[in-house]
């Protein structure tokens, strides 16, 4: 594979802060390829508008978030798709364009590259009808049925799909028709040695015995509310204010769940820290007793895998979750299950964590052997590799 040129294309997250496509690219850099990302600039990190980290070439353009539901997101996105074309020109001829979704709406840049050479490797990190049905509820309007329609013109165009989970494969094969020799399982994992221990700060726990901990976006999907309301009724119906609980990360609903952190009177046990750097990161998931997974059931979590449980086990963290399908299949036994959106059976499922030591510590062990062992991203690397030589990369223009 060496000599060869990859370009990658992503518009939900800057990178290097998207860390599965940092991944992916770093993966591709050390087996001999030329890598360049395209993808939108951060709030506070990642501002540049070109910058080479480690040997990866960035190109990342302005985007402002959608705001106003369906029609927001297509502002967003056509934006993100003039920018992704005009950058693409930058770059110049590849032998493979990598897209990872959402949207689904960058195989329209692959299909200009492939006039010169270029193979199309679609990564589908989100299932998007799925996430329309998410946020928006709605299966048989207009939109539903152009994001249907959009995600079988990205299976068409794709030489090879790249499935984030056995689920997700599942799907590009009964749904989009691939041949199922060309769908790679390339999991999302973390690497195991950016997750360490830290000396535990008592401080983080706000003088309570114990530190409940969230990472991750905050979506509508994403199930901080019911978290929230978990975290209300552990405090009313079980009598526990021996915890105090940590919000990392940020998203569209950010502010809707710091305003329902105080409807619900959790002002003095909850704090949001929106985004952080890693080494505090890696502070208050050092002193978390129990993690939390409040995703709920929808027909996009059920399938989906969640980076939060990955890393709550790569630090060894005892995870508390509702009953989804690829929630099992990640965590095991690293993890307890409430029935589905059930919050009064997930605040249960965190006081029996809280008064049993024993079984949080068997239980963080049991997930930092599965990130370490089976679902290491040494396996994901490569598979990785093994969707770019079956894609068949050539050069451009031979």
């Amino acid at each position: 594979m060496a000599g060869r040129k990859a370009l990658i294309l992503v518009e939900n997250l800057s990178v290097p802060f998207d860390r599965r496509v940092w991944q992916e690219s770093t993966a591709l850099r050390d087996a001999g390829w030329e890598v360049h990302v395209i993808c939108p600039r951060g709030a506070k990190r990642d501002t540049e508008p070109y910058a080479e980290v480690e040997g990866v070439r960035i190109h990342r353009y302005p985007l402002r978030a959608a705001t106003g539901g369906p029609l927001g997101y297509l502002r967003e996105y056509g934006t993100a798709l003039w920018h992704t074309f005009r950058l693409a020109r930058r770059v110049g001829p590849v032998d493979v364009v990598h897209a990872c979704n959402p949207p689904d709406l960058l195989f329209l840049v692959a299909l200009t590259m492939r006039r010169r050479g270029a193979r199309f490797v679609f990564d589908q990190h989100d299932l998007v009808p799925e996430l329309y049905l998410s946020r928006f509820g709605r299966g048989e309007d207009l939109l539903y049925r152009a994001v249907r329609l959009l995600e079988r013109l990205t299976y068409r165009a794709a030489d090879v799909v790249i499935a984030t989970n056995e689920s997700y494969r599942d799907v590009a094969v009964r749904r989009g028709g691939k041949r199922p020799e060309r769908v790679f399982v390339v999991r999302s994992a973390p690497v195991v040695e950016r997750f360490h221990q830290v000396p535990v700060e008592e401080g983080l726990r706000r003088g309570r015995p114990h530190l409940l901990c969230y990472l991750g976006v905050m979506g509508p999907q994403d199930g901080v509310d019911y978290a929230l309301r978990s975290l209300a009724r552990l405090r009313d119906e079980l009598g526990r204010t021996d915890w105090h609980a940590v919000f990392v990360g940020s998203g569209d609903t950010f502010d809707d769940m710091v305003a329902l952190s105080r409807e619900l009177g959790l002002t003095d046990q909850v704090e949001f820290t929106g985004r952080i750097p890693d080494e505090d990161l890696l502070r208050y998931l050092s002193a978390a007793d129990v993690c939390l997974a409040p995703d709920p059931l929808n027909p996009l979590n059920d399938v989906s895998t969640m980076n939060k449980i990955m890393e709550y086990m790569a630090m060894a963290r005892p995870v508390v979750s509702f009953d989804l399908r690829e929630a099992r299949v990640s965590a095991g036994e690293a993890a307890l299950y409430a029935p589905a959106n059930d919050e009064s059976a997930f605040a249960k499922l965190v006081a029996r964590l809280l008064d049993d030591p024993g079984e949080r510590r068997r239980m963080g062990e049991i997930g930092r052997a599965r990130v370490s062992g089976p679902l290491s991203w040494e396996h994901s690397r490569t598979a990785l590799l093994a969707a770019y030589e079956a894609a068949r990369p050539r050069r451009a223009g031979s």
